[in-house]
This record gives structure tokens, C-alpha cells and sequence, in this order.
């Protein structure tokens, strides 16, 4: 399990000296990320079978190790998966970061933005990048489907004397290594007027050089 000390706002542990360089290029909007485990050798086959095995299942366990995640929020919230490529969704028949995004739903009771975010270009694999590649390799591959995010806006209106631009958007994914990809998806919901963005992930990767 991930338990503190870390940083407050990526999660990672605490740096040495001076500020954390994993999350100082965030977008403003991306205020905290948190990961249930440590993608460490279970970890690491369970996100493989949902990912690679086929089995999509899975995720409600998954889901369950991340319930003692789930953001304070003070309006709305809701749950938008990380999107896969065309050509990798055709491949894998379905998004883990989606199924993963349902299963949560239905601990948290809170709703899925299946449609509000859309990958715009295929980015290659990440593996062997480093924290500033990372961030590159992924600028501009997401947008906002703005039609998403309005009849969202209309059910909140009807629903919650709140305003929808304080509402939590959580991004929900699998694994956490840099977060360049959550902080990209991050960056075009802080562009579609979004202010307050949190990120949730089942796993979390150690990675040598975090400061």
C-alpha cells in the first residue's frame, strides 16, 4: 500500500531538498494525484491481466483497493477515464482506464464522463522515457468533447445549486509512473474552463530519481 510521507500534491515520496520536480509542470488545475498500491509483483500481474489478459473483471477488485481514494470534494464530482488510442482500443477491445472508472463508479457513487475526453494522436510507449520526455511525448494528445461536458453541466443545473466550473473532476487511469499522462489530460480540461482536477490510480511505480 502507498501511505505517506509524500508529496502533497503527486503523491510521491517526500523529496530530499528543495521542491518536487515530478509535479512542478503541472497544470493548475491538477491539484493531487493518489495510487492504491505500489506496482510491485501481484500488482504488477493484476495490471497486466486487465490490461494485456483479457480480463476486464478484474477491475472490480481492482476498484476495491482504491475505495479509500476517492477525493474529498465540497460540489460535484465525476469520474473521466484516461482514453486509449483507436488503434490500441481495436486491439485490446476495451479500455482498462474505462472499466476501471466504472467499477469505482459504482463505489463511489458518482457518475462516468465516458465521452468527455478523446485522444487526438497515438503516442508512442513511455517505458523507457524520462519525467521531461515523458511530459513531450504526450503534449496535445487529448481534447475535450465539449458535448460531454455540457449535458453534464445541464444535470448538475437541475440537480446542484453549485457551480459547475468548482465541480471535482477525477481522472481515473491504471498505472502512475511520471504522470505526464495525467497531467496532459489534466491540461485540456484546465483549458475547457475545469479548475479543480484530481487523479486516482491503482498502481503506483517506483521510479530511481524523483527529486
Amino acid at each position: 500500500m502507498v501511505r505517506p510521507p509524500w508529496c502533497n500534491r503527486c503523491g510521491q515520496p517526500e523529496p530530499h531538498f528543495g521542491p518536487c520536480r515530478l509535479c512542478t509542470a503541472w497544470p493548475g488545475a491538477l491539484q493531487s494525484v493518489r495510487s492504491a498500491v505500489w506496482l510491485e509483483e501481484g500488482a504488477r500481474q493484476a495490471v497486466h491481466a486487465l490490461k494485456y489478459g483479457g480480463l476486464p473483471r478484474i477491475a472490480d477488485d481492482l476498484a476495491a483497493a482504491m475505495s479509500g481514494l476517492r477525493p474529498p470534494a465540497d460540489g460535484p464530482s465525476a469520474l473521466i477515464p484516461i482514453p486509449l488510442a483507436a488503434k490500441r482500443l481495436r486491439e485490446r477491445g476495451y479500455n482498462q482506464s474505462e472499466v476501471l472508472a466504472r467499477a469505482l463508479a459504482q463505489q463511489w457513487r458518482i457518475p462516468v464522463l465516458l465521452d468527455a475526453l478523446v485522444r487526438t494522436r497515438e503516442t508512442p510507449t513511455q517505458t523507457a522515457l524520462t519525467p521531461d520526455t515523458r511530459l513531450a511525448n504526450v503534449a496535445g494528445a487529448f481534447d475535450v468533447r465539449r458535448a460531454a461536458f455540457d449535458v453534464w453541466r445541464r444535470r448538475l443545473q437541475l440537480n446542484a445549486a453549485r457551480d459547475t466550473p468548482h465541480a471535482t473532476r477525477v481522472l481515473v487511469d491504471d498505472v502512475f509512473t511520471t504522470g505526464a499522462t495525467l497531467a496532459e489530460a489534466a491540461r485540456a480540461l484546465e483549458q475547457a474552463g475545469a479548475t479543480k482536477v484530481m487523479g486516482v490510480t491503482f498502481a503506483r511505480a517506483a521510479i530511481p530519481d524523483f527529486t
